[in-house]
C-alpha cells in the first residue's frame, strides 16, 4: 500500500505481528495480578526458578486439556506468557534472583577447557 508518506521504521519491531486477543487476555492476567497483589507487586521481585515452575504448571494444564485457569477463568497460555515475561525480566534486571541451575562448562565466563 503506497501512502505518500515517510515512516523511518526499518529495523523495528513488527508488534502488529502479535495477535490482539493474546496481549489483551496477557493484560487481563496482569490486571488480575495487580488487583490480587499490588501493581508491578513482580518488579518488586520473584526468584526465576519460582517463575519458570510456575509458567510449567500452566503449559502442563494446557497439555493435559484445561484451557482456563480455575481462579481467574482466564487461559493457561496467558498466565504462562506472563510468567516467562517476569522470568525474562528478572533474568535481565534481577541477576541477584536468578537461581536457575547453570552447568559449569557453560555458565558465563566458564569454558569446557578451563
Amino acid at each position: 500500500m503506497q501512502s505518500g508518506g515517510t515512516k523511518h521504521d526499518h529495523g523495528k519491531p513488527m508488534m502488529s505481528l502479535i495477535d490482539p486477543e493474546f496481549l489483551t487476555e496477557m493484560a487481563l492476567v496482569l490486571t488480575f495480578g495487580a488487583v490480587k497483589y499490588d501493581v508491578d507487586n513482580w518488579r518488586k521481585g520473584i526468584p526465576v526458578r519460582r517463575l519458570l515452575d510456575a509458567t510449567l504448571r500452566h503449559v502442563n494444564a494446557i497439555n493435559a486439556g484445561e484451557d482456563a485457569d480455575p481462579e481467574t477463568g482466564l487461559h493457561h497460555a496467558a498466565h504462562a506468557a506472563c510468567e516467562l515475561m517476569f522470568a525474562m525480566w528478572m533474568i535481565r534486571h534481577r541477576p541477584d534472583l536468578d537461581d536457575r541451575w547453570h552447568h559449569p562448562a557453560t555458565h558465563e565466563g566458564n569454558t569446557a577447557d578451563g
